[in-house]
């Protein structure tokens, strides 16, 4: 195990994910306010302006034109971030597309927020689940210090040559963004070494090519199923990333999913995000009361960890799946797709439709649930409105 130099401190979260992206050292930034980012915004033109980051600050007119100024800087060569939350990120959505299309790296903050209408400003993961299907890796923090830690291997993964994607890292708006947390910040060398410069670009003037042409079918088919093979490999690379993360920074670090008390589990919770945490204190109370339960946390929903889940569940009764957002006319999206991967095994999966336009969950909410079903209540969705 290596010597690790750290420093201890406290941040919040949008502080904490500027701080990250400062040591990251990208040399294009666009970025357009929005509640309940505008913060980090502010952080980061601060470093600017103090010279403690040497980076070019793109003002543009709105969240389109702030991805489309990246995507640009990005296929030129230079390391590139952008934030955005909520109607922000459905504004982006064309270049959205066009950057996984692409498979152009670029990491993007996404504070999550509610979609309107109604108008809401609080915390829902709406937003971010929305973008699934746009070839971005996506993965979403549990705390202000794993958002932080999620920044800087964002930037390695998605300019891993192995990979090539956009990533999207979420952190819950309000809940993350504006709380304040101990934090552990790794030292500049150390992240230096992390993370080198980009050895690469998609530009050589001596040999040009051309960047976003009109594909025929059959070379738009192929460039679908190679986009299709990196996100699956991106997998292994996430993990490999993880692992080397967890040396340099002596804390444990969990790739692809984490796992709380799931060993003897015989009834396990599945969640992203913050809330994750009072799933965990829910756990702690009911196995003080010696119930067999667990907690599943999914770190990176794509590309969505199929593989892990089977193994992690192999064996549990029940699996209790809590969603922040949901897809009309099919349900919990995170349930939905937990469902496919548990098709035919025997375990019973339980959707929870909980915490939308930032409707307050607490651990009393989780056990509630678990209790029900450890009392043989069957169903197979169900909304927490009250």
């Amino acid at each position: 195990m290596m010597t690790v130099t750290k420093h201890v401190t406290a941040m919040v979260g949008n502080h904490a994910v500027a701080y990250a992206v400062k040591q990251a050292k990208p040399q294009v930034l666009a970025v357009f306010p929005i509640t309940p980012q505008t913060t980090m915004l502010e952080k980061l033109a601060e470093y600017i302006e103090k010279g403690e980051l040497k980076a070019e600050l793109i003002k543009v007119e709105g969240e389109h034109s702030a991805l489309s100024a990246v995507y640009g800087a990005a296929v030129a060569g230079a390391r590139v971030f952008t934030a955005t939350s909520s109607q922000g990120l459905l504004y982006m959505t064309e270049m959205i597309y066009w950057a996984g299309g692409e498979r152009v790296p670029i990491v993007n903050a996404v504070a999550t927020r509610a979609l309107a209408e109604p108008w809401s400003i609080w915390d829902d993961h709406q937003d971010f689940f929305s973008k699934r299907d746009a070839s971005w890796i996506m993965m979403m923090a549990e705390n202000v210090q794993e958002a932080y830690d999620m920044t800087l291997q964002a930037f390695r993964i998605s300019e891993d040559k192995r990979v090539l994607l956009p990533v999207m890292m979420g952190f819950d708006g309000f809940i993350l963004t504006h709380t304040m947390e101990r934090l552990e910040i790794l030292e500049d060398e150390t992240v230096n070494k992390f993370l080198p410069p980009r050895e690469f670009n998609l530009i050589d003037f001596n040999d040009p090519v051309n960047v976003g042409p009109i594909a025929a079918p059959d070379d738009y088919m192929r460039i679908k199923f190679e986009t299709m093979k990196a996100m699956e490999g991106s997998k292994e690379v996430i993990e490999e990333i993880s692992k080397e993360y967890e040396e340099i920074s002596g804390r444990k670090q969990f790739g692809l999913v984490e796992c709380y008390m799931c060993d003897d589990a015989e009834y396990v919770f599945t969640t992203v995000g913050a809330w994750t945490g009072d799933a965990r204190e829910a756990v702690r109370r009911m196995r003080s009361q010696g119930k067999k339960v667990g907690l599943l946390k999914i770190r990176v929903v794509r590309p969505f960890p199929r593989e892990r889940i089977k193994n992690v569940l192999k064996g549990v009764h029940g699996v209790v799946v809590f969603d922040r957002e949901y897809s009309y006319g099919i349900g919990g999206i995170l349930a939905t797709e937990v469902k496919a991967t548990l098709y035919n095994s025997g375990i019973d999966v339980y959707s929870v439709i909980a915490g939308i336009g930032g409707k307050d969950v607490r651990p009393l909410h989780f056990q509630k649930v678990m209790e029900d079903v450890l009392n043989g209540y069957k169903f197979d969705e169900r909304w927490l409105n009250e």
